[in-house]
């Protein structure tokens, strides 16, 4: 039953950041995880985003400069993938780079993040753990055309 509620509520949460044009919402201000629980979580969203945007090697993402620890992870975790990931950085004129935001909130004791461009926005529910995080929900996809 919890992890359906979870289900709806990332649906009913994904289908509202919905937009007319192709500009982002800001993200969220992040809740707190660290360690192991930032890293877990930034590493699945990470291989998540890589099934939906373009190969790596040949596409530039782009995220806002953020210095907290979850951002630090998934920004890690995005150039594990073989991904450049600009933040404040400028990029050529001949680029075109694919536009990220960001969220991670707590609901119900549990951790909600999401990661968004203008073609899709994902987003699942984890369970912290002493030793990482553990998804407790399946991961839901909203394409934008």
């Amino acid at each position: 039953m919890n992890k359906s509620l979870a289900a709806i509520i990332i649906t009913a949460i994904l289908s509202g950041c919905q937009t007319a044009d192709e500009t982002l919402a800001t993200s969220s201000t992040p809740i707190s995880v660290t360690g192991a629980t930032a890293s877990a979580i930034a590493g699945d969203m990470a291989s998540r985003l890589a099934e939906q945007v373009g190969p790596a090697g040949t596409t530039t993402l782009k995220m806002e400069k953020d210095t907290s620890e979850y951002a630090a992870a998934l920004e890690a975790a995005l150039k594990g993938w073989g991904y450049t990931v600009a933040t404040d950085e400028k990029v050529g004129k001949d680029q075109k780079p694919v536009e990220f935001t960001w969220s991670i909130d707590s609901f119900d004791g549990q951790v909600l993040a999401q990661v968004s461009t203008p073609a899709v926005a994902l987003g699942r529910v984890y369970t912290a753990t002493s030793s990482g995080a553990t998804p407790a929900s399946p991961l839901s996809v909203m394409q934008r055309n």
